[in-house]
């Protein structure tokens, strides 16, 4: 697994947790708000699983003003985000994983995503899968 790092926002040791796989693009932000929602009703603590160039003032500033219980964690290589996810939820025994998927075009659809492949065929948890809204 990619070396985490960067656990930064207040965090308890209790309670079911909730990870996320964040990114500055518009599938990333559905997943945070829909996994915010998620933190909100079931009081959840919700771990996030951010890329090495996403904007992480941004993403502070949105996770301060949702009032939940939060953890960050950088992964270093973009490309192997889905095996992070994975081991993340693991390492926490996450109760579920939120992701975000975009359109793809027919010969994308053949490939799906190899991160967002990764963790619905390989995660232990259950896996929230959502879209980006369309513009």
């Amino acid at each position: 697994m990619t070396e985490l790092t960067g656990e930064t926002g207040p965090a308890t040791g209790g309670g079911p947790r909730i990870v996320v796989g964040y990114s500055s693009r518009p599938e990333g932000r559905a997943a945070l708000r829909r996994a915010l929602t998620e933190a909100r009703l079931r009081g959840a603590e919700l771990v996030v699983l951010h890329g090495p160039d996403d904007d992480l003032d941004e993403l502070t500033r949105d996770l301060a003003a949702a009032d939940v219980t939060y953890r960050l964690k950088a992964s270093s290589d973009a490309a192997d985000a889905g095996e992070d996810l994975v081991e993340l939820a693991e390492d926490t025994d996450a109760a579920f994983i939120v992701i975000g998927l975009r359109r793809r075009s027919p010969v994308g659809k053949l490939l799906l995503g190899s991160n967002a492949q990764r963790v619905l065929l390989d995660a232990s948890c259950p896996v929230l899968a959502v879209k980006a809204e369309q513009p």
